[in-house]
């Protein structure tokens, strides 16, 4: 038996099945769903298996993704810090960047720093650019320090000195001195977080690893607790925002890895079906209850970055972590979202949430505020006999009574207003999904949108529409599709290195020596891990690379020979090209390689995509009713309403429509054409817009 839970900012997800390594043959995927449990969230996993009578000792496999360091981080509930820094560094974090996004805002200010100033203390020592040592670092001042950081409560310490991600000596042998000074502290030091350069973003990044380091591990360690007493005998493995699963260990050891898991498997997950399906071009929409999270993937590529963001916005700079994210737009619109309206009275939706307690108006669980969740009730499009998969009868006084003061502010009737509530949500979903695609230089009409957590398939279609997407297409499970992506991936490990190279044509042989010292790297840590020697690690490479007298870089594949020797006409024209895609233009000036980046995977089974059995029943066997729904500018109709679990490949209808499975609403407006596929995926084709 193999599983993957997913723990949202409302729902905590479930997918297993039983695997046959005789056969390398799968049974059914299975899911569930039950309430996200803060701030023991090891506790809602236990629950979602419960309600399935799942039991751990079955258990040979268990991947987990969670949102307890994103919400440690947001939430400002990681541990107090300290950071030890280069003598004449101390106030990096303070400093930051002088790029301020509100250019003209003379009252800006930068945000607050994760470490105050008096828990920013130096060590004289230094290494140069070049990676050399010339100070050799004292500690002699380091048993003071500590016994004020004890004082003053600290309970993690971050170590980052210049110049470490060339030469680290420095920073092992004070983290060295640091744990055998003070063994019960969380100590982590830059280079075993980041081996990139950029001062403040290294700092900055080893500082919120830090920062969440023992909340992080205490969640890990109480997981493994409860699933080995539950009699799970294996090593449970946790999601990573690079897209890959890292054993416990290496999740306990940097933390800051774990920030974006739960996105980043949904997003290789639709990549892997896309592929599967022939769809490589996808624009991915994932809507859970809290958040929207989306991305592009172009010819089945997942791009990963080290330029990420927490709390970034048109008027804050936010904090930037440099681990490898897949790249994604997070934005605080979700299914729990709550309306508001504010001084002016203009209406708002999120960033707010509801959350799983006391959750949407309609819950009935205590919930007094407007939620997006509640206005598709209103509207018609959630169906209140099939509310929460049928468990919950939704609250409909409690749902009114939480509109009421918003109508009464805007003069708005309740359909008016749930319907302006839905407008909103969806135009912020709107602009993060351009943010994507046509920011980036990609048309919309040139890939299909994939929508799938809770409530992707809710406003697909209607966001296709305003981007001219051609193709919705909503995955089977897709309520819990980023859990089941966690079934899907491989051990991945990330490394990138700083090394600037000038490249010529003799640059080659450097290149291909810089990655094989990484590989024994990678090796090493995957020994360490308790991955056995003889498991295959295979390897992808990639160059960050930049015109010279240029700030940032563009990543590119690394292309070899047949001899097995690197192709550096090759790479040069791939820089080009991406540049060119990227910022519309090319120059004839010379090329440098700034960040090596290697990808080391070892590969663990996956299930493979079974298709549905098609009886070749006929389309009525699957209407269940037909409703009222309000389409919005399509205006109310008389809706067809489809058991989603009913449908088999090769029916087709047209809307208005909607298709209802226990914990998915697939809304559509009239006219587009619906069909499915031979995995039961369903096609939503936007009518005008499909391809010849």
């Amino acid at each position: 038996m193999r599983a993957a839970s997913d723990v949202g900012g409302t729902f905590t997800d479930l997918v297993y099945y039983a695997y046959d390594p005789a056969t390398q043959t799968c049974a059914e995927v299975k899911t569930a769903k039950a309430d996200t449990t803060p701030p023991n969230f090891e506790q809602g996993v236990m629950n979602a298996m419960k309600k399935v009578n799942l039991d751990p000792s079955e258990l040979d496999f268990f991947a987990h993704g969670s949102t307890v360091v994103i919400n440690a981080l947001t939430e400002r509930k990681g541990v107090k810090t300290a950071l030890i820094t280069t003598r004449g560094f101390r106030d990096v974090l303070e400093i930051a960047r002088g790029n301020r996004p509100d250019l003209f805002n003379f009252n800006f200010r930068k945000p607050k720093p994760f470490v105050e100033r008096h828990l920013r203390a130096e060590l004289t020592e230094r290494v140069n650019y070049k990676g050399e040592l010339r100070t050799p670092v004292d500690l002699s001042p380091l048993p003071e320090l500590l016994a004020y950081f004890k004082a003053e409560g600290v309970q993690a310490i971050a170590v980052c000195f210049l110049h470490a991600y060339l030469n680290p000596d420095n920073e092992a042998l004070t983290i060295a001195r640091i744990k055998e000074l003070w063994p019960e502290v969380s100590a982590l030091a830059s280079h075993d977080i980041s081996r990139e350069w950029r001062e403040y973003e290294r700092t900055n990044t080893t500082v919120l690893s830090a920062y969440v380091h023992p909340i992080a591990k205490k969640y890990i360690e109480s997981l493994e607790q409860k699933l080995k007493d539950g009699g799970f005998t294996q090593k449970p493995y946790m999601m990573q925002s690079n897209g890959g699963i890292a054993t416990v260990e290496a999740a306990k050891n940097n933390p800051i890895t774990m920030v974006e898991s739960g996105p980043a498997s949904g997003i290789y997950a639709a990549a892997h079906l896309g592929l599967e399906i022939g769809e490589k071009n996808l624009i991915v929409l994932d809507i859970g209850g809290t958040t929207a999270k989306c991305t592009l993937i172009e010819n089945g590529e997942v791009k990963v970055t080290t330029e990420y963001y927490i709390e970034k916005s048109n008027r804050n700079p936010g904090y930037p972590i440099q681990t490898p994210v897949s790249e994604i737009v997070e934005i605080g619109n979700g299914g729990g979202s709550i309306a508001w309206v504010d001084e002016g009275g203009k209406l708002h939706v999120g960033p707010q949430s509801a959350g799983a307690m006391p959750g949407p108006a309609a819950y009935g669980r205590g919930g007094t505020r407007p939620t997006t969740t509640d206005a598709n009730l209103v509207l018609g499009r959630i169906d209140p006999k099939s509310f929460v998969g049928g468990e919950v009868e939704p609250d409909m006084k409690a749902l009114t009574t939480a509109f009421q003061p918003l109508q009464d502010r805007l003069q708005m009737s309740l359909q008016e207003l749930a319907r302006g509530v839905i407008r909103i949500a969806n135009a912020n979903m709107t602009n993060a999904l351009r943010l994507v695609s046509t920011n980036k230089g990609y048309d919309p009409r040139d890939f299909t949108l994939i929508a799938f957590g809770g409530g992707g398939p809710m406003h697909a279609v209607a966001l296709a529409e305003d981007l001219k997407v051609p193709k919705v297409i909503v995955p089977v499970n897709s309520a819990v599709f980023s859990a089941w992506g966690m079934l899907l991936t491989d051990l991945r490990r990330d490394y990138l290195q700083t090394r600037l190279l000038n490249v010529t044509a003799d640059s080659g042989k450097d290149i291909k020596t810089g990655f094989h010292e990484m590989e024994a790297r990678a090796r090493d840590d995957y020994a360490r891990d308790g991955v056995e020697s003889g498991t295959g690690v295979s390897y992808d490479y990639f160059l960050d690379m930049r015109y010279q007298g240029q700030e940032h870089t563009v990543k590119v594949t690394c292309p070899f020979n047949a001899d097995g020797s690197v192709n550096i006409d090759g790479a040069i024209e791939r820089f080009h090209e991406a540049h060119e895609k990227r910022f519309t233009y090319r120059l004839d000036n010379n090329v440098q390689v700034v960040n090596f980046h290697l990808v080391a995977k070892v590969e663990v089974p996956k299930p493979e995509l079974v298709k549905k059995t098609a009886t070749g029943a006929d389309i009525k066997t699957a209407v269940r009713e037909t409703r009222r729904v309000d389409f919005d500018e399509h205006g109310t109709h008389d809706a067809t309403i489809y058991d989603g679990l009913k449908l088999e490949p090769g029916m087709e209808f047209f809307g208005p429509a909607v298709i209802q499975e226990p914990s998915v609403t697939l809304v559509i407006s009239p006219g587009h054409r619906v069909t499915v596929d031979d995995y039961g995926n369903y096609h939503v084709h936007i009518l005008g817009m499909e391809k010849a």
